[in-house]
């Protein structure tokens, strides 16, 4: 190797041993918080809830309710036949709200929470830079995302296997399939969920480069997120729905289908991507701009 080859590749390792340590030290810092355990903590109790209410329902032997075992909230009427359907329906039930809630609390105080905190320059020094360190952010941010599903998925798992029976379970097309090809699905269903939180956290990282409040910056990501919600229910604006971040969320029921309907699917996952592109482009273009105070 030349002395030249040595000489651009000899600063490179620092960086990259800097930039491992910079997302290992933002995880650890994230995933220490209250505030983030509280919110894991609520997320894992929603399966709890879900699961008992429909033990107590189904006591008497009447159906937890009505449904064709469709997509969202009607996987609640299979659950007392196979415990793994309380893993769809709590993703299901997590999904409009309380997930991306959670999301655009940790995203909106990302950048906002280090300016209010005075902690912000210090993270600037070299060899960070704003591109690493906002790049850090969004990667610890759609961590989150995942950890987050992933903790519905299991607790939603873990009450379905106390308080229900497991086995083979019916497709929403009919078909039979076993526990372990159920067991897959559901693994499939929890990173579609998660997939679908990358808009939502790519637009509170945004809103976060905006302001120096980590409060206002969570309160405007969540405040976007119950709007679009209601806008999404608008039959007027049916042209524009199908632009929203939210409005193909639940095409994760999709999953349950045999063959698997990927039209959806690839509209939310490209939709998502789309998302991810321009706001964290704006996130980036307003960051690598701004006067750091604080």
């Amino acid at each position: 190797m030349s002395q030249a080859d040595l000489a651009v590749r000899a600063p490179r390792a620092p960086r990259l041993i800097w930039t491992f340590g910079l997302l290992r030290s933002e995880l650890v810092t994230t995933f220490r918080r209250w505030r983030t355990l509280a919110l894991l903590g609520v997320l894992a109790a929603v399966p709890i809830l879900v699961g008992i209410a429909v033990k107590l329902e189904t006591q008497d032997g009447a159906g937890p309710g009505r449904g064709d075992g469709g997509g969202g909230p009607a996987f609640i009427a299979q659950i007392t036949n196979n415990g793994l359907f309380l893993v769809f329906t709590a993703l299901a039930a997590t999904l409009p709200f309380f997930l991306p809630m959670a999301i655009g609390v940790v995203a909106g105080d990302a950048i906002a929470g280090e300016a209010s905190g005075g902690t912000l320059r210090y993270l600037l020094v070299a060899p960070a830079g704003r591109t690493r360190l906002l790049l850090t952010k969004y990667a610890t941010v759609l961590t989150f995302c995942l950890v987050a599903t992933l903790v519905v998925a299991l607790s939603a798992l873990t009450v379905g296997a106390l308080l229900f029976p497991l086995g083979d379970l019916t497709t929403i097309s009919g078909t039979q399939i076993s526990f372990t090809e159920g067991l897959g699905r559901a693994l499939l269903i929890a990173l579609a969920v998660a997939a679908s939180l990358v808009g939502i956290a790519a637009l509170g990282l945004f809103v976060s480069t905006m302001t120096s409040s980590g409060i206002a910056a969570m309160a405007t990501t969540v405040g976007l997120l119950i709007t679009v919600q209601i806008l999404d229910q608008i039959p007027q604006l049916h042209a524009l729905q199908p632009y929203f971040f939210s409005h193909y969320w639940l095409s994760f029921a999709d999953l349950m289908r045999e063959p698997v309907y990927w039209d959806d699917l690839v509209k939310n996952l490209g939709l998502q991507a789309l998302y991810a592109a321009v706001f964290g482009s704006a996130a980036w273009a307003r960051f690598t701009a701004k006067d750091i105070t604080a």
